[in-house]
C-alpha cells in the first residue's frame, strides 16, 4: 500500500475546500481521483460557490485523474448492485483506489468499515 498517495472521493475534496482540520494531513499527499469525482465536485461547487470557483478547482485537480477501463466499470457496477445507495462516482472511485493500491479517502457513511477505506469525518 502506497502511503504518500491517496484516492480522493468527492467528499474528501469538499472537506479539503471547506478547511476541515481532520483532512489537513491529506492536503500534501499525491492525489488520485476520477473524472466522475470532478463532475460531482464541479457541479456542487457551482451550486454553492459559483462558476468561477468551481472551474478553478476543476482545473486544479484535472491532472490527478486516472483512466478508467471497461474492466473497472464492470467491477464498479457489481459493487453498485450490492451497495445500491452508493453513487456511480463512489463505486468507480473505490474500485480505482483498490486498483492503484491506495486508500480511498472519504467521510461518506456508506464506506464506514469497508476494507481499503480511510474514513474521516
Amino acid at each position: 500500500m502506497k502511503t504518500n498517495v491517496i484516492f480522493f472521493d468527492t467528499y474528501a475534496f469538499f472537506e479539503i475546500i471547506r478547511g476541515n482540520p481532520s483532512y489537513e494531513k491529506y492536503k500534501h499527499m499525491t492525489i488520485l481521483t476520477t473524472v466522475f469525482n470532478l463532475v460531482e465536485l464541479n457541479y456542487g461547487l457551482k451550486r454553492q460557490k459559483g462558476r468561477q470557483i468551481a472551474d478553478r478547482y476543476l482545473d486544479l485537480y484535472e491532472s490527478h485523474t486516472v483512466p478508467i477501463t471497461s474492466g473497472d466499470i464492470k467491477q464498479a457496477t457489481e459493487l453498485k448492485l450490492r451497495k445500491k445507495v452508493m453513487s456511480f462516482a463512489d463505486v468507480i472511485g473505490y474500485v480505482m483506489a483498490r486498483k492503484y493500491g491506495v486508500k480511498f479517502l472519504t467521510g461518506d457513511e456508506d464506506f464506514r468499515g469497508m476494507k481499503n477505506v480511510e474514513f474521516v469525518k
